[in-house]
């Protein structure tokens, strides 16, 4: 029926591609202290985790426009506070309960006066509302990887006006094309004037409009999707520029800034597009498993890294193989379980309390 809500397209490669990327995180910040059992080449693969949060910005305004664009186009500016509403209900149950945990764990640093310097209490204010990374802090405290749900949080501020202010679904494919390679050259450009050769250089600066600017490109994205979600050999010319551009990164030292944004752009839209072995293979259960539980991962698995080192490391600082197994099985047992029974509940409990509400029923899904 023409009124019915449509059922926006569940890509599930992309929530498979979430989940390990999520894990790529959780590696990164392992990395050094895994540094004396782990071979070269996986503390290699490790020191390049940060870049996971570039997939995910991206994969957001992917998710976002499908999601939402052509409801908040229906709604107009009357439908942002309802989206906003929506996307804290997502993401702050979880955050303010692993922030709590931390402040409680600061408490017992304070009462048992010991060093205090990462929890500082006057910038907790900023942390709880989530906007500890819009350039008002200079380092990275409390819950370092919460760092780019602040940002996060200021793309969604700017999605509806974005969606109502330029008609990105009438555009042609050639010029989606064009306003993601120009996305990409404004970062790397941005990141060259603040002298910082890597995307995870300076997170306290930069990270927003790195966030901004690639959350814009998954937008755009969303929409080339709409286009040629039909041409099934558009996925293959995309895999090809993603290993390419992974290629010239690796081989001949392209600028990171630059090539990074437009390989991860390219494999998203390959996945999306694809319906090969790669895809199923990130679209079984387990991986998509990763995915759906992957924020809770991705903001545990710091303070549990933190309470690891207090507790397992040996006289060199280093987490033995044992210990490291044992935090990988806690960690995914409690991804899963805060994912089932905190976050999912408290949104659901949350939205069914919108005072906002989308007044219309969004437009049916029409492929273009």
């Amino acid at each position: 029926m023409a009124s019915q809500h449509p059922r926006v397209p569940h890509l599930l490669a992309l929530t498979g591609i979430r989940g390990l990327a999520a894990w790529w995180v959780v590696f990164y910040h392992a990395r050094l202290s895994l540094a004396e059992w782990m071979p070269d080449w996986g503390m290699a693969v490790a020191a390049k985790g940060y870049l996971a949060v570039d997939l995910f910005f991206m994969l957001s305004g992917f998710v976002m426009w499908l999601n939402y664009g052509e409801r908040l186009r229906a709604e107009g500016a009357a439908g942002a506070p309802a989206f906003w509403w929506r996307r804290l209900a997502r993401i702050w149950p979880l955050h303010l309960a692993v922030l709590g945990g931390m402040i409680l764990f600061a408490l017992v640093l304070l009462a048992t006066g010991r060093d205090m310097s990462n929890y500082p209490l006057a910038e907790l204010p900023l942390h709880v509302l989530l906007l500890q990374n819009w350039g008002l802090t200079s380092e990275l405290t409390w819950n370092h990887p919460a760092w780019s749900i602040s940002t996060e949080l200021g793309a969604y501020l700017l999605f509806p006006l974005a969606v109502v202010a330029v008609r990105w679904e009438a555009w042609r494919p050639w010029a989606l094309l064009a306003g993601v390679g120009l996305l990409a050259l404004a970062l790397h450009g941005v990141f060259v004037l603040a002298g910082a050769s890597e995307l995870g250089d300076q997170i306290t600066r930069l990270g927003l409009i790195r966030c901004v600017l690639q959350f814009g490109i998954g937008m755009l994205l969303a929409n080339l999707w709409l286009a040629w979600k039909e041409k099934g050999g558009m996925a293959l010319a995309c895999a090809i520029s993603s290993a390419i551009s992974l290629a010239a990164l690796l081989v001949w030292g392209t600028p990171e800034t630059l090539v990074v944004p437009l390989a991860f752009a390219t494999l998203l839209l390959a996945l999306a597009l694809d319906s090969g072995p790669v895809a199923r293979l990130l679209s079984t259960r387990p991986l998509v498993w990763l995915g759906d539980a992957s924020y809770a991962t991705y903001l545990v698995h710091f303070p549990l890294l933190v309470l690891l080192k207090l507790v397992a490391v040996d006289d060199s600082l280093q987490i033995t193989p044992l210990a490291f197994a044992t935090y990988l099985l806690v960690l995914l047992a409690l991804s899963g379980g805060l994912y089932r029974w905190l976050e999912k509940p408290a949104q659901k409990w949350l939205n069914a309390r919108d005072p906002f509400r989308f007044s219309k029923a969004p437009p049916r899904f029409r492929p273009r």
